[in-house]
């Protein structure tokens, strides 16, 4: 039985990863540490919760020791590591938390691994380290040319203290394959949307202030493009790459799928009104244009065809399809996302935990 470590698997992305990888390999243990921060939130795999491949620990990665202790405790043979802050506006208010999260972490992670994996006759045989990034660490694209796209090989330039942690964690793992021969991976994707998104991010953000008819801020003029990912093949990406990416490898993972974010704003708000039996684009007028965020970068764009060519891998799901979906799931599930926006799960698990 394959022992795996998945990090920040109560978040949204890692939510998703996590319930692929138990349901799909019952031959596996997947053991999922999570520190339960404001986006963590275990009503998200509650349909997996009892399942007897999965265990859910409550921890810090910035603990070396905790995390070291498991991996020996556990016989980890793989590590997919999520955990990160995420959120550019709150880097920008307290870069020391991303910095410690996202480049602390990893480093404890990594050695922790390390350590763990020299001890065995094996050492590193049949192990993988696999990290997952963002494409924000190449910088930005610009709008009047849309022929460019980030690649594996673009020069880093992160802009904010979020992706300058991400670009720094993703140095430290290249630099353990490098140094002591780990077999690591690192992906870096684009934006992700669908089921269980903290509500902080665009999309889930405005579906719900949509429904309580709230003002949707919107950045500058709008003008920013994304290339949007539905999160579920982000997932069956990671599921690939996890088990059939080589080792060293650098893998994009994009939708080829980029939107203004003004032009998604109106798609999200037509789909929204529809399913609400409102007058499509009814609620257009609560579109509010705020001052633009610092740093804030004009344009991304994933090139992933490596990802297709060498694992076969493409998304499989027009955007207007995935929106569709992500859309009826926050209205069918608006409990969730009440608990969520009223702050009563974070009491709740913090309650939970507090004598453990």
């Amino acid at each position: 039985m394959k022992s795996i470590i998945i990090t920040g698997g109560a978040g949204f992305i890692g939510s998703h990863v996590v319930r692929l990888f138990v349901n799909k390999y019952p031959e596996y243990r997947i053991i999922n540490v999570d520190k339960l921060t404001y986006a963590g939130n275990l009503a998200n795999l509650k349909d997996i919760e009892d399942k007897p491949n999965y265990r859910f620990v409550k921890a810090d990665i910035c603990d070396f020791d905790t995390i070291y202790a498991l991996m020996q405790e556990e016989h980890v043979d793989g590590v997919i590591h999520l955990a990160a802050e995420s959120h550019v506006d709150r880097s920008i208010k307290d870069p020391f938390t991303f910095a410690r999260t996202n480049v602390m972490g990893t480093l404890s992670m990594l050695q922790a691994a390390k350590l763990y994996w020299e001890t065995l006759p094996e050492k590193y045989e049949g192990k993988r380290f696999y990290h997952i990034s963002t494409d924000e660490v190449y910088g930005a694209l610009r709008l009047d040319h849309p022929e460019e796209l980030f690649t594996e090989t673009t020069k880093y330039q992160p802009h904010s203290p979020y992706s300058a942690s991400k670009a720094s964690s993703d140095h430290f793992v290249r630099a353990f394959h490098d140094t002591y021969g780990m077999p690591t991976i690192v992906t870096n994707c684009s934006n992700n949307y669908g089921p269980y998104q903290f509500p902080e991010k665009l999309i889930p953000l405005f579906i719900n202030n949509i429904r309580h008819r709230k003002p949707l801020p919107v950045y500058g003029k709008g003008e920013n493009v994304r290339d949007w990912l539905f999160v579920e093949d982000h997932a069956r990406a990671i599921d690939l790459i996890f088990h059939k990416g080589k080792v060293a490898e650098t893998y994009n993972i994009g939708g080829f799928n980029e939107w203004k974010n003004i032009d998604i704003i109106k798609v999200v708000i037509n789909t929204v009104d529809r399913l609400l039996g409102r007058k499509e684009g009814e609620d257009m007028d609560l579109i509010t244009f705020v001052t633009d965020r610092a740093g804030h970068d004009l344009r991304y764009a994933i090139d992933s065809r490596k990802l297709k060519t060498e694992l076969g891998w493409e998304p499989s799901l027009q955007f207007e399809e995935g929106i569709e979906r992500t859309v009826r799931w926050y209205l069918d599930n608006q409990e969730w996302m009440d608990n969520i926006t009223s702050g009563e799960y974070e009491k709740y698990y913090e309650s939970m935990y507090s004598n453990r």
